[in-house]
């Protein structure tokens, strides 16, 4: 596997990985993109995703194509092959993607997900891929902060299609609150940051996933306030950039951190083993986080500042559904409302997300507890080990346990 995806530092675009062919480009359907290679497939990354200083950025790349086709394209997992080999559903040995249709059934409370920009279809489309695949049908509320609703970002449609169709997809029953944003110099805004917890919260409960991000500054010690509301959990992408390339609010203490990992399957199209993402799943050491004390147990590996991700899901390739389309599509944006949804829908009910995190970590600590509840991800890059690691954190969902 290659690393394909970019740090931009000053303007200038620094390639990571071996034998990687990356150029910018005018891609159909975007205004400019990064295009590479990933196992044989060409990867397409959309302006909205190419880092920029003080821009927030999306975290997902098309795969193969950027234009529209009117089935799920070849080569993609589906919700019943996520849940199978997470072993959220019972499912064929295996898990091959062609049947495994057994589609998680729980949620609980509410899942907010914060992007940027109006998304005028989104509650058709939702419908479409849940049709599709066989889920239940969604609560949908799309709010935003203020009384103006945010225009339409082109790029950021298929962040939002992306986010909630697979927060759904692991956590049916949840309600899906879908708070759009205006773009600024901090973009989604705070206000959305704090009106998707108000509303997580009024609804009971539950999730906040958070797929975009931006480099670290100093100023965001006075940030992670926002994610502390009582009774939320918060999820944030890790970013594409591979290892040692920062991400806020992914860097953040008071959020679960979520990076990338893929799923090798045989000839036969069943599943292998789950390795790190190398160089697309982001993982770093904050320069300006302290170490939290959930993580003093992995000191050895973070000394003395926040290390993150915490955990990790599949990366490479989700289907979406778009306005009367499919897209093949992968990157941390998908892991991220992915993991939130696992964790909803095991309704632990944590009052927040150091509750969450702290739960995590004290199974990390228990090598029984650890080995049932989730896969170590050790495999993939010099830096992947056994236990907590900057690769993939503690690992990826084994069931609903310890979530």
């Amino acid at each position: 596997m290659h690393r394909f995806l970019v740090g931009l530092t000053k303007g200038a675009v620094a390639i990571c990985g071996a034998g990687l062919f990356l150029t910018l480009m005018s891609a159909p359907g975007v205004s400019q993109s990064l295009e590479g290679v990933f196992n044989g497939h060409r990867i397409i990354v959309p302006e909205s995703s190419i880092p920029q200083i003080g821009r927030h950025h999306t975290n997902y790349f098309f795969v193969d194509s950027d234009q529209p086709v009117p089935q799920p394209p070849a080569g993609v997992e589906t919700p019943g092959s996520v849940a199978c080999v997470y072993q959220l559903v019972s499912g064929p040995t295996g898990c091959p993607v062609a049947t495994s249709t057994a589609v998680p059934s729980d949620g609980w409370g509410a899942i907010a997900i914060v992007d940027a920009g109006d998304y005028p279809t989104a509650a058709a489309d939702l419908a479409a891929f849940s049709t599709y695949y066989g889920i239940p049908a969604a609560d949908l509320t799309v709010t935003w902060p203020g009384t103006k609703k945010p225009p339409i970002y082109s790029n950021w449609l298929v962040e939002e299609a992306l986010d909630i169709e697979w927060a759904h997809a692991m956590a049916p029953q949840a309600k899906i609150y879908l708070v759009e944003s205006v773009q600024v110099n901090t973009d989604p805004t705070w206000a959305a940051v704090q009106l998707a917890a108000k509303l997580v919260a009024q609804a009971g409960g539950g999730v906040v996933s958070m797929s975009w991000g931006d480099p670290e500054v100093t100023q965001e010690l006075s940030w992670d306030k926002y994610f502390t509301t009582k009774g939320v959990v918060f999820f944030a992408a890790s970013g594409d950039s591979g290892l040692g390339v920062s991400i806020y609010p992914g860097a953040s203490p008071n959020v679960v951190s979520v990076g990338g990992t893929y799923f090798n399957r045989d000839q036969q199209g069943n599943f292998v083993n789950e390795v790190y993402y190398t160089g697309g799943g982001g993982g770093d050491l904050s320069p300006y986080e302290p170490r939290p004390a959930y993580q003093n147990g992995v000191a050895s590996v973070v000394g003395s500042h926040r290390g993150y991700p915490d955990v990790a899901a599949d990366f490479c390739c989700a289907p979406i559904y778009l306005q009367g389309g499919w897209y093949s599509v992968g990157g941390t944006s998908w892991a991220s409302p992915t993991f939130a949804g696992i964790v909803n829908a095991a309704a632990h009910k944590a009052k927040s997300s150091v509750q969450e995190l702290t739960a995590m970590y004290r199974e990390l600590a228990n090598p029984i507890a650890y080995s049932a509840d989730f896969n170590d991800i050790t495999q993939g890059g010099s830096k992947c080990g056994v236990g907590f690691d900057e690769c993939t954190g503690i690992g990826s969902p084994k069931t609903y346990a310890g979530k």
